[in-house]
């Protein structure tokens, strides 16, 4: 579902995005780098005085000011366009984890709660040879202790670690 943007809103948006690519090419670059040539070039013209100095003083504090906000927009919609890639990956992915779709929505409590679980299956991973086997913290623990009923030849209670 397309939602069409508000003439505003669209033209907003298209001369962001403009900007964007053009801050970040090399003309972009060339251009500011001949912008502080032709000032300080200019600097015996006036005498070095202060209205020399405020001119790119104040020039860089205004462009720095709106590069600010471009770039957290572009940094945003980037982000956006990621996360939702990545939810599409987890969801068509069979048996992945859907707890990983929105994931960027969670408060850091609990992404820090769900970091832990994840850092319990890197834990078994690695005693493991064989790392395709599981895609989930809970499967990777049943698998685990499975494992290691079978390879100790009998039945054992599994613990809280495992």
């Amino acid at each position: 579902m397309v939602h069409k943007r508000s003439g505003f809103g669209e033209t907003l948006e298209r001369l962001s995005s403009a900007a964007t690519r053009w801050t970040g090419s090399t003309a972009a670059l060339l251009s500011a780098a001949g912008v502080i040539v032709l000032w300080l070039a200019s600097g015996p013209l006036f005498g070095f005085s202060d209205t020399w100095q405020l001119v790119i003083n104040t020039s860089t504090t205004i462009v720095t000011f709106l590069m600010v906000f471009l770039i957290q927009r572009s940094q945003n919609k980037e982000s956006l366009a990621v996360q939702l890639k990545l939810n599409e990956l987890v969801a068509s992915k069979k048996g992945a984890s859907n707890r990983l779709i929105d994931i960027e929505d969670l408060s850091e409590q609990e992404l820090k709660v769900l970091h832990q679980h994840f850092r319990r299956l890197v834990e078994m991973s690695r005693r493991e040879s064989d790392l395709t086997r599981s895609h989930s913290v809970e499967e990777a623990q049943t698998r685990h202790v499975q494992k290691l009923r079978a390879g100790a030849g009998k039945p054992r209670a599994s613990t809280s670690n495992e």
